[in-house]
């Protein structure tokens, strides 16, 4: 389960309410093209903004869309009460696995981390994917805490956030914790940019936003990384670049949603208040670059996109 392309849909909503529809509809499209897990209430499931009555009826919903493909979800909340509730609540769902950030209002040290999660994994009875999201909760993982949570009890995964660009670097860290983490517990990447760098550096799977809405390039994507096709991984990540652009400007959440609302996946605005898709200028471009991105909706059989040909000019 916790190992290929596991996909992250959007979480849209009408007036503050789930659009439920809408939101089975994106659950299907993952489950017809095939994705390993879907991630259902991640950070771009907008898990933190949603009461606890509609995280559990969005996760039903999303195990029912899903069929026979894992689904876990974010069990996130400032008060480890809600934290275990939630956990109680997702597994009545039906999940496959649970996501869980150190979310929280006061800085927390590593020992209180391991606290949580050492309380948490306790009393589940399916796996927890260790959701290290700095760039949201504000705690920075260590290496040493990462491998020392990873040998408690029904950890099923590690989802590395900040990752080294260098190559070498990226591959020291990735050889180091894998030597040290508790056998049968997988190590994953996010961040959709930097994520070709953690899956060529030996990861096992891919964390991604991008996946939850096009799930057909991301799977050819990821999958030509896990077999260590370089050169066509970096060929087709480069094909997304000015995407990534957008991203490291305006945060994936926005971007991803924006995309949603301009193919009309999702109706506008579809994000929880006060948080806003793009508009203006901005909106404009990115409409424009995704009707150059034709590519994304379905692969061609090659996983690369269908560039058209310039004539020479003479």
């Amino acid at each position: 389960m916790f190992t290929g392309l596991s996909a992250f849909p959007l979480t849209p909503l009408d007036n503050g309410d789930i659009d439920e529809s809408r939101f089975t509809s994106l659950i299907e499209n993952l489950a017809d093209a095939g994705v390993d897990s879907i991630g259902a209430l991640g950070s771009t499931g907008s898990y933190a903004y949603l009461t606890r009555e509609q995280r559990f009826a969005a996760t039903k919903l999303a195990v029912s869309a899903a069929g026979d493909i894992p689904v876990i979800t974010s069990i996130g909340s400032v008060r480890t009460e809600d934290v275990m509730s939630l956990a109680e609540d997702a597994q009545r769902a039906g999940v496959s696995g649970v996501l869980l950030a150190p979310v929280t209002y006061q800085p927390l040290t590593d020992a209180e981390v391991f606290r949580l999660y050492q309380r948490v994994t306790a009393e589940l009875s399916v796996p927890l994917c260790i959701y290290d999201n700095a760039a949201t909760t504000g705690f920075n993982f260590s290496d040493d805490l990462l491998i020392a949570l990873s040998h408690l009890d029904n950890i099923g995964s590690i989802k590395l956030g900040e990752f080294p660009a260098d190559p070498i670097q990226a591959g020291q860290r990735v050889q180091h914790l894998k030597s040290q983490m508790a056998k049968g517990v997988t190590l994953g990447i996010s961040g959709d940019a930097q994520a070709i760098a953690g899956l060529l550096a030996g990861c096992d799977t891919w964390y991604s936003v991008l996946g939850g809405l096009f799930p057909h390039y991301k799977l050819d994507l990821t999958r030509t990384a896990l077999r260590g096709d370089d050169s066509e991984t970096r060929q087709m990540n480069i094909a997304l670049e000015p995407l990534w652009t957008f991203y490291r400007r305006h945060g994936s959440l926005r971007v991803i949603a924006s995309v949603a609302e301009i193919k009309g996946i999702v109706q506008a605005p579809c994000l929880p208040f006060p948080l806003q898709t793009l508009t203006g200028k901005e909106r404009a471009s990115l409409e424009a670059l995704m009707e150059q991105f034709s590519f994304l909706d379905l692969s061609n059989g090659q996983g690369l996109p269908v560039i058209p040909v310039r004539p020479e000019s003479h």
